[in-house]
Order: C-alpha cells, then structure tokens, then sequence
C-alpha cells in the first residue's frame, strides 16, 4: 500500500491547503476536510504522472509525523508506479517494452497513465516482460 503523508493546513479564505512533504508541486485545497482529501488523491496522482513523465523516480513515502494525514495512492495506480519503477530498475525503456509485449508504443504510454483504467491482465504481461509477477494482497481496513 502506497501512502503519502499530507498537511492538511487551514488557510485565511475558509479553506484547507493540502500539500505533500515527499511530492513537491502536489498541491490543492479543498472546502471541507473530506473535500481536500478527494482533491489530495488526485493532485497526488497528477505529480506522480508528471514525474513519470520527466522520467525521473518516484519519491519514497515518508513516515507520517504528528499533525500529517495519510493519502494512499488508488491500488491500479500503486501497481503502474510499481511497473515504472520496474522498468527503470532494469533499464527497460517505453519502446523495449512495446517490442517485448509485441505492442505498439501508446499501449506501453496507456500502462503508465495513472488516469487510464488498465486491464490487471495488460499489467501483468508487462511485468512478466520483465521478469517480474503482479500479486495481489488483501488487507483489513483500517
């Protein structure tokens, strides 16, 4: 489970500024704490893209200190972050990972969309590709 801590932060306007510790430039705000959680997820989400994007790596989740919130990366996304992760472990670019799924590059871009609903099917091929295996893991909720 991918978490991130956030501050949750009051501002003079009524609102509560989210920003993200480990994820520079994700940044929102919401009215409501619920409101700001829901934007959290996805101003997470749209650094994290960007990052991939700049071909740079993912930054590590720090440990929640007091005052911090938790927002978890959505299970599809944590298991495309994981993909990207994988292919910059072994050095494996968009390009040679289409030629090894035997696919056409926008395949390749959609896997790493964190907007695009993936199949888990498409997902495992492309790490089966790179000698890994997808696995699933169910937990209690908290």
């Amino acid at each position: 489970m991918l978490t991130y801590p956030a501050k949750f932060k009051p501002d003079e306007n009524g609102a509560i500024l989210v920003t993200f510790p480990d994820v520079p430039g994700a940044i929102t705000f919401g009215y409501s704490e619920q409101d700001a959680l829901a934007h959290a997820v996805d101003a997470l989400e749209t650094m994290l893209m960007a990052i991939i994007e700049d071909r740079d790596p993912i930054p590590a989740p720090s440990r929640l200190k007091r005052g911090q919130k938790s927002v978890r990366v959505p299970t599809l996304s944590e298991a495309k972050l994981n993909l990207y992760q994988a292919m910059r472990a072994a050095q494996v670019g968009k390009a040679e990972l289409a030629r090894r799924l035997n696919c056409h590059l926008p395949q390749v871009d959609r896997l790493l969309d964190l907007n695009h609903a993936s199949r888990l099917e498409q997902l495992e091929a492309a790490f089966r590709a790179l000698g890994k295996r997808l696995s699933i893991v169910i937990e209690d909720a908290a």
